[in-house]
């Protein structure tokens, strides 16, 4: 399945860490190969609902209603199909449950030192409910874990791509997600 060994320093740093992770698979739809309990407790799904699967479940609720996402998706298909190292977007994702939520993805490459993308990491953060100051520890935690993880992946021949500079803070983030959920609560797409 990979090349990296998903236990030790790296398992570690997912189990612990305090913002919600994942690592995809890059090749093929870029199934998740892992999820950590921040991710669990974000979205109401567990491993078990997740892995071997693509994120885009978030994108449809249990009863089918989905977000348009169409600037988002955009920028996702073009991250992924493309040679960006990191995205950062706002996206509608749906909780287990169905609640709706707007999503600060983060994704980053994982790459070998010659340049071949072999993971796909992310992280996500509910901007929807959420203060700017909660953004604010998000960003410094999500850096940390970005900081903590590159010297993992050194002796596996992967390193990180993209630079914390893609983690901005972002207040305007936070404002057009509450709009966005207010559009989505009076105008429900099936």
């Amino acid at each position: 399945m990979t090349d990296i060994k998903i236990d030790g320093p790296l398992l570690n740093l997912f189990e612990n860490s305090s913002i919600a992770l994942v690592l995809a698979e890059v090749a093929g739809d870029h199934h998740l190969l892992m999820v950590n309990e921040r991710f669990s407790e974000l979205t109401g799904y567990g491993a078990e609902d997740v892995v071997g699967k693509n994120c885009r479940l978030l994108q449809t609720s249990p009863d089918g209603r989905q977000a348009s996402n169409h600037e988002a998706k955009a920028k996702l298909r073009q991250f992924l199909t493309g040679d960006e190292a990191s995205v950062r977007t706002p996206i509608v994702n749906f909780r287990k449950d169905g609640t709706p939520f707007v999503n600060l993805l983060f994704m980053s490459r994982l790459t070998t030192s010659g340049g071949v993308t072999r993971y796909i990491f992310a992280s996500q953060f509910d901007i929807s409910r959420s203060n700017p100051h909660l953004l604010d520890q998000y960003d410094q935690e999500l850096g940390g874990a970005l900081s903590r993880i590159r010297p993992l992946l050194e002796g596996h021949n992967v390193m990180l791509e993209g630079t914390l500079s893609t983690i901005a803070n972002s207040t305007n983030a936070i404002a057009q997600a509450k709009v966005t959920l207010a559009e989505l609560d009076r105008n429900p797409t099936h």
